[in-house]
């Protein structure tokens, strides 16, 4: 080997060696020691988790080198371990978190709490503070220290008493379970309370407060309506049974959870229809004039168009009414929520006076003793008045079908369904005819 060869392969290893070293001292100057977890620092010696803003919380932070799982625990003087984070992966960089004295769930041998506890604060005492991280190699390294805890609030945010009003709801505005009231006792103020329906995917569907004596958040009794959105024209839950959850949290961040199973069953928006043929009137009236003492009869078809029954009720099609009668005089009074084909006038003293059930028994179908309309089906609406009045002040008299949900509105789209001049044919008054008398139906035995 010739001496310019030899220098060359002298100056290649030299090179190589300061490549090297600089390559490690940078690293060193960069990143320190090759130790996982540095920098660990509590701000605080001592804290008093009461949330008075006076040293409730103290600030941990860290370093770590590489990925690594974290954990940062308190151990108290008879060796019981408290987590506060527990196997968190964290990448490697610089980390800080605020510890308020709030720690994973656990109970105390004198507990008398009814609900599950979700967070709570460390009772006072000294204990141990450690932060550990495990590389991905399996190796460990922890720092730890003193912290003392003082006044920390000893109530917890229970839920005492919770209550549904039902556990089957039904939310489609009929009148019959329409609606859940949850109830409860919060044993002291909070900061806020969540009451929620949780969904099958995670998401919270949120109940509002029915305000009463106790402002929100305050100690004392609760109470909370929920009807499924169906007020506001939504569409609720799917039918099943979900977990109807309140989880209270406190100013410290102590928080406990309560559940009880609802059961929502044909829940929907209610929607009824009278309908339009494609020729000819909608409301098929029998004669537009009509003699004293003589019937003048309608026809028309409703189907239910949505996805859930629709309650009815009373008279049946095919009654016959006095026109100084209505439906009350049958006996057939206001339901909440029931829906009902009404005719009207123009002069007419009572809203829709002569009613009617969305169908004949036969095209009804009965649950748990109340009368509906199913979803997608028809029925065929017909019924008649006597005329033993003149009907009004006027005359002729406009006359008019509709759809009547009972105690909640009438159908806008279907208020003044056909209106039609009504003539009833009176002679003088020396000639006026004496209708027969007619006896009132016996009032029905409906079952509701």
């Amino acid at each position: 080997m010739s001496k310019q060869t030899s220098t060359f392969i002298w100056v290649g290893i030299v090179a190589l060696l300061v490549v090297m070293a600089a390559v490690f001292l940078g690293n060193r100057l960069l990143n320190g020691d090759s130790s996982l977890l540095r920098n660990v620092q509590v701000d605080k010696t001592q804290i008093s988790p009461n949330a008075d803003g006076d040293t409730d919380a103290t600030r941990i932070s860290y370093e770590i080198s590489r990925n690594a799982t974290v954990s940062i625990y308190f151990e108290n003087e008879a060796g019981d371990r408290f987590y506060f984070r527990q196997e968190k992966t964290r990448g490697a960089g610089e980390y800080s978190v605020t510890f308020s004295g709030v720690v994973d769930p656990y109970t105390l041998p004198d507990d008398q709490i009814e609900g599950e506890i979700l967070a709570r604060l460390l009772q006072d005492g000294r204990y141990t503070w450690i932060v550990s991280a495990t590389d991905e190699k399996g190796d460990t390294e922890t720092a730890e220290g003193e912290l003392v805890i003082v006044d920390a609030d000893p109530v917890l945010p229970d839920i005492r008493d919770f209550a549904l009003d039902t556990t089957v709801f039904t939310p489609n505005r009929d009148g019959i379970d329409d609606r859940v009231q949850p109830s409860f006792y919060l044993a002291k103020d909070v900061a806020q309370v969540r009451v929620f329906l949780q969904m099958p995917d995670g998401r919270e569907e949120r109940i509002s407060e029915f305000e009463q004596v106790n402002e929100p958040n305050a100690e004392g009794w609760h109470k909370y309506d929920y009807e499924g959105g169906v007020d506001e024209g939504a569409t609720p839950p799917p039918d099943g049974t979900y977990p109807l959850i309140v989880i209270a949290q406190d100013l410290e961040g102590q928080q406990v959870r309560v559940e009880k199973q609802l059961t929502i069953q044909f829940g929907g928006v209610p929607r009824v229809r009278v309908v339009s043929p494609p020729a000819g009137e909608t409301v098929l009236w029998e004669r537009t004039a009509v003699p004293l003492c003589g019937v003048f009869t309608f026809t028309l078809t409703v189907e239910n168009y949505g996805t859930t029954p629709i309650r009815t009720n009373g008279p049946p099609p095919g009654t016959l009414y006095d026109s100084d009668w209505n439906y009350n005089t049958l006996g057939w009074f206001t339901k909440p929520g029931v829906f009902r084909l009404g005719i009207g006038f123009e002069n007419e003293l009572t809203n829709y006076p002569f009613r009617f059930a969305l169908g004949s028994p036969d095209e009804l179908e009965v649950i748990d003793g109340y009368t509906y309309l199913m979803p997608g089906k028809r029925a065929t609406v017909t019924g008649s008045i006597r005329m033993v009045d003149d009907f009004g002040d006027r005359n002729p008299q406009t006359v008019w079908a509709g759809l009547i949900h009972e105690d909640v509105q009438v159908v806008n789209a279907y208020e003044r369904v056909d209106p039609q001049a009504l003539t009833v044919d009176m002679p003088d008054e020396g000639n006026l005819p004496e209708c027969e008398p007619r006896e009132v139906p016996p009032w029905p035995v409906d079952g509701e």
